[in-house]
């Protein structure tokens, strides 16, 4: 309920309070003002004093009623039904003794539909209130000609007419404001349960990305061992079967070929030690987003591989979650990695394009190509591969797709959902 519908609601109740005190009086006044024009004997003063009395403490007995017991003085009742008949009858009497107090009568229009249980009786209330202020209306009680009886009847048709037209206008608005009132309730609870939905999907959401996390670190580590497997370990190896050369050397030009071979294997591991160590946390994205990053790995890929590489962005440019960068990132420096060892390309273009809710990271080159359907099992000598991109994008609920063909290059698609930045 609204500000406005709370002060509505508290002008009606006052009015239903306070609107029977204020039409006695006025009826009280306009009947001593009028005295004059009556003939009323000693009889019909006190008759109509102790009336007057009488209604006074009837009022005074419901309002504390009501002020005591909301629920009997606010909602239709048998209580509230002997209140408006005991009062309908003091005011009719009092009617009968002087026209002027049909003003008290007319507060039977007002509280017929919160005393009187039922709508038939609510209807009959009114209608016993309309006679009342009819009559008074008709130049009193009793009716002296059948003129006055015509006038009556017409009057009690109107007055009733009218009173039971606005009452069927007001319990229609009541129908309403109920109907809306439980619209409104569905709505608070809809809002509420789709609260709590928002709420638990962004829990699960970080779950989500703290599993991911465990995964990656999981995931790392096995392509950790990988590398040092297939690399520093084959790379160790090499070196110390050169050394064993040197060792059993008989000539000094033999030994410095040996040497200079344990030398170029030794810097070459070093390097494999750095990339997979740059890999397993990646450095290029402590001070830039994934855009800049990519360039800059685009970059220096070509420089030390001295292959043509460019690097391009397309879309709107978003701030992506860490997880997202570091996933894309990872998957271009692995396919990178991959067309160095083996593609042979003499270009590589890397693309990061940002489309609506998705991801997308594209690397192609024109290498040699190969059939994707016949790819070998994973050897000591090979790389991470294939499986462990995939394996990194449907992580983060992504795909990848790969296209080549012997001696037409090889182009990698990664698409994944686009989470900003928290």
């Amino acid at each position: 309920m609204t500000a406005r519908d709370r002060q509505i609601e508290r002008r009606w109740e006052q009015l239903h309070t306070w609107g029977p005190y204020g039409l006695l009086g006025i009826s009280v006044v306009l009947a001593l003002a009028s005295s004059g024009l009556f003939d009323y004997s000693s009889a019909q003063w006190y008759a109509g004093w102790a009336l007057v009395g009488a209604a006074l403490v009837l009022q005074l007995w419901w309002h504390t009623t009501r002020v005591r017991r909301p629920d009997r003085g606010r909602t239709p009742s048998r209580t509230g039904t002997a209140y408006y008949v005991v009062r309908w009858g003091i005011a009719f009497a009092l009617t009968w003794i002087d026209p002027f107090f049909a003003f008290y009568a007319a507060s039977g229009y007002m509280d017929a539909d919160e005393l009187i249980p039922g709508v038939v009786r609510q209807r009959l209330g009114l209608l016993a209130s309309a006679v009342t202020v009819a009559g008074a209306q008709a130049g009193g009680l009793p009716l002296r000609s059948a003129l006055q009886w015509i006038l009556f009847a017409a009057l009690v048709a109107a007055n009733s007419g009218l009173q039971m037209a606005v009452a069927h206008l007001q319990e229609q608005e009541s129908r309403r404001s109920h109907e809306r009132g439980e619209t409104i309730t569905e709505l608070e609870r809809a809002n509420t349960a789709l609260q709590q939905a928002l709420d638990e999907n962004a829990a699960l959401h970080a779950q989500l990305l703290v599993q991911a996390r465990e995964a990656g670190v999981a995931d790392e580590r096995r392509r950790l061992a990988a590398e040092i497997h297939d690399t520093i370990a084959q790379g160790l190896t090499g070196i110390i079967a050169q050394l064993q050369v040197v060792a059993n050397a008989t000539d000094l030009t033999t030994a410095r070929t040996h040497l200079d071979r344990a030398s170029t294997l030794a810097r070459h591991s070093l390097g494999e030690a750095r990339r997979s160590v740059q890999n397993l946390a990646p450095v290029a994205l402590e001070n830039d987003g994934l855009p800049e990053a990519l360039k800059n790995t685009v970059a220096e890929w070509g420089e030390r591989t001295g292959v043509r590489a460019e690097f391009t962005v397309t879309g709107i440019t978003e701030q992506l979650h860490d997880e997202v960068s570091a996933t894309l990132l990872r998957i271009a420096q692995e396919a990178l990695s991959n067309a160095a060892r083996h593609a042979r390309a003499t270009r590589v273009g890397v693309t990061l394009s940002f489309l609506g809710e998705d991801v997308i990271l594209d690397i192609r080159d024109d290498g040699r190509g190969f059939d994707p359907l016949a790819l070998p099992e994973r050897t000591r000598t090979g790389g991470f591969g294939l499986d462990g991109m995939r394996a990194r994008a449907e992580r983060i609920a992504g795909t990848l797709a790969v296209e080549s063909e012997p001696g037409h290059g090889t182009a990698l698609s990664a698409r994944v959902p686009l989470v900003r930045h928290e």
